[in-house]
C-alpha cells in the first residue's frame, strides 16, 4: 500500500495521511484551517510504499493536479512499465504524459557500461571475434564509446544501463 501526506500550504491547518484518491478527496474537502475556512492547496509528499513507487512519484512530480494519475499508475502498471517511465521522464527529460509502451528505450539490468560492452561482444554485436583475439580487446574503450549513446542509473536499488531513442 502506498501512503501519501497532504501538507497544507496554509500554516494554520494540519495535514493528513491518505492511501487512495477517495480518501484524499474526502479529507481535503472536509479540512478547515484555524479560522474555519476551507483549505485548498496542498503539497503532496510520498511517505511509505514500494521503493519504485517513490521513484515514480518523484518522476511524475506528484501533486494535486496529477494525484489521480499517480494512483492509477501505481495500481495498473507493472515494475517494468514504471521503470521505463521513470527513465524516460526523470532521466531523459520526456514529458510526464507519455505511456511506457510508447517510449523507444533500450534498458539493460546491468551495473555498468563495461558490463554492457562485454555483453555486446559476447552476443557478436561487433561481428565474429575469434576467442584468441578477445583477450586483446579494450573493453574499457568500448564501454567509453557506448557512453556516447547509453547512460547509467539506479532505480529502486537496481542498476540499469539505458538508451532513449
Amino acid at each position: 500500500m502506498t501512503t501519501l501526506f497532504a501538507q497544507p500550504y496554509d500554516i494554520s491547518a494540519c495535514g493528513f495521511y491518505f492511501d487512495s484518491i477517495e480518501q484524499y478527496c474526502a479529507k481535503a474537502s472536509a479540512l478547515k484551517n484555524d479560522y474555519g475556512e476551507p483549505v485548498e492547496e496542498f503539497e503532496i509528499q510520498f511517505i511509505d510504499g514500494e521503493h519504485i513507487d517513490c521513484s515514480l512519484a518523484s518522476a511524475l512530480g506528484v501533486s494535486q493536479a496529477n494525484l489521480n494519475r499517480f494512483f492509477d499508475i501505481v495500481d495498473q502498471w507493472d515494475d517494468d512499465q514504471k521503470t521505463r517511465y521513470i527513465i524516460a521522464v526523470a532521466e531523459s527529460g520526456y514529458a510526464t504524459d507519455y505511456e511506457p509502451d510508447d517510449l523507444d528505450i533500450d534498458i539493460y539490468e546491468l551495473d555498468s557500461l563495461k558490463e554492457l560492452a562485454e555483453q555486446f561482444v559476447d552476443e557478436g554485436l561487433f561481428g565474429e571475434i575469434p576467442e584468441k583475439l578477445r583477450f586483446y580487446l579494450d573493453i574499457d574503450l568500448i564501454a567509453r564509446d557506448l557512453g556516447m549513446d547509453y547512460s547509467e542509473t539506479e532505480i529502486a536499488g537496481t542498476r540499469y544501463v539505458y538508451r532513449c531513442g
